[in-house]
């Protein structure tokens, strides 16, 4: 398959498969204990039926929105993703240029390969950085201020990780704290040439932004993750986000809300916007697709602060049924991660202008011609 025979984001999942070692697709693919959430996340858009109106001149199609300050040329952007130079050698850099290109925001991760800087270098376009609360409460402040520096429109803080989810599929192929992969593992690194000499005389893969914290950068990315997974605080409390929004002064996402007390509580220490995710499935299993909470958790405080649904998305229908819903846009991560394994930047470029033509194709057929003309009166449950 080539990438001009991906025609949706199931055949890049498809195509990304087949390029990539079993460990390292499973990692991205994976989702903790019996991946439920993981599953439900896609599947619960089924759920939701869009109504459309007939006899609309829809000759030309809006899609602008604002979300976290910036304006975007369609209601998708892209969520925070770890450690990318593990599905493409060229990692982040390529995708925040294709998102330029996408008329998007790229949000970049904490455990990203890529610095805040060089990434800012990479794109012009508007730049979100994914933070965690961390028991160093200096690194935090530092990122901050690189993030300042570096010109990035706002920042998103990940609340969903007190501990590492269960993700089971990584023991049964070695991909773990130590990795430990089993001959079906090193034989399928060895099936993949391509990206195996890819990795072997690339840039070798580090965590950019945290690895000059642990042992003068020394030590390996393996031991700077661990690092990274002692460095989650438990004791993180609505207080320290609060403190964290007043530091920033700036657009600030908090992500990992799926619950209604939760986003009062986001909205009421000044966040600008919720992210309703479950951290795509990766850490408590069982709890709700994303686009199960949208409805409610509009209702309570979508006068108050902008809300994105961050999971699962895999169609333009999907974007459209989560604005009817109450949200004001939707990230989405494996969906171009896909893209960016299956054929680095130009997958990520054809992974986003298939999605957005979804969108733009169903604004079409629902008879609407503006983003805020999508509202509750064009949905219904099943």
């Amino acid at each position: 398959m080539a990438l001009r025979h991906c025609h949706n984001v199931a055949d890049f999942r498809l195509l990304a498969k087949k390029k990539l070692p079993a460990p390292i697709f499973h990692y991205m693919d994976g989702a903790a204990d019996d991946e439920l959430t993981l599953k439900r996340s896609t599947a619960a858009f089924d759920d939701y039926e869009l109504i459309p109106n007939y006899l609309v001149d829809v000759e030309k199609i809006d899609m602008t929105t604002e979300i976290l300050g910036q304006k975007i040329e369609w209601p998708v952007f892209l969520s925070p993703t770890g450690m990318s130079r593990l599905f493409h050698y060229k990692g982040e850099p390529v995708v925040a240029r294709a998102a330029a290109r996408a008329g998007t925001l790229y949000s970049l991760s904490t455990l990203a390969t890529t610095s805040i800087e060089d990434v800012a270098a990479s794109s012009d376009g508007p730049k979100m950085f994914q933070i965690y609360v961390l028991k160093d409460r200096g690194l935090n402040k530092e990122f901050i201020e690189r993030c300042r520096a570096a010109n990035f429109a706002a920042l998103c803080l990940t609340v969903d990780v007190p501990v590492a989810g269960n993700r089971e599929r990584d023991y049964y192929t070695g991909m773990t704290l130590p990795p430990r992969f089993t001959l079906g593992s090193m034989l399928s690194f060895a099936a993949h040439p391509a990206w195996t000499f890819h990795q072997l005389f690339s840039k070798k893969i580090d965590l950019a932004n945290v690895s000059h914290r642990f042992a003068g950068g020394s030590g390996g990315t393996t031991s700077v993750i661990e690092y990274m997974n002692s460095q989650f605080d438990r004791t993180v409390t609505w207080d320290d986000a609060a403190k964290m929004i007043d530091m920033w002064g700036g657009p600030f996402a908090i992500k990992g809300i799926l619950s209604v007390q939760d986003a009062k509580r986001a909205a009421e220490i000044g966040a600008t916007a919720i992210m309703v995710s479950a951290h795509g499935g990766r850490q408590m299993d069982s709890v709700p697709a994303p686009i199960d909470q949208i409805g409610r958790i509009a209702d309570a405080v979508g006068d108050r602060i902008e809300i994105i649904l961050d999971g699962g998305v895999r169609r333009g229908s999907h974007v459209l049924k989560a604005l009817a819903m109450g949200a004001r846009a939707c990230s989405i991560g494996r969906a171009y991660l896909f893209g960016l394994a299956a054929g680095g930047e130009a997958g990520v470029d054809r992974a986003l202008s298939l999605l957005r033509a979804e969108v733009e194709r169903g604004m079409i057929l629902l008879g609407c011609k503006q983003i805020d003309q999508i509202d509750g009166s064009l949905i219904r449950a099943r």
